[in-house]
């Protein structure tokens, strides 16, 4: 993987991303929130709110780019 020479990115200010998927993945994605809300007190969340939290949880549990993470550290 490249090294990207770029300075720590301290500004927690959310970012709006637009992004395009196929139709039936949408569909997964309302289906996986409904899931998600059964048994739960709270309504059903949004996509939107939902897709951070994946990402986020996909992202730390990525073991090989935790390695490679590491070293980029160095």
């Amino acid at each position: 993987m490249t090294r990207i020479s770029l300075a720590d990115i301290t500004d927690e200010k959310p970012v709006r991303l637009t992004v395009e998927m196929p139709a039936k993945l949408h569909r997964d994605l309302q289906d996986y929130c409904i899931a998600l809300s059964k048994g739960a007190t709270a309504a059903v969340p949004s996509p939107e709110r939902v897709i951070p939290a994946m990402i986020e949880r996909f992202i730390a549990s990525d073991r090989s780019y935790a390695r490679e993470r590491r070293q980029l550290r160095r």
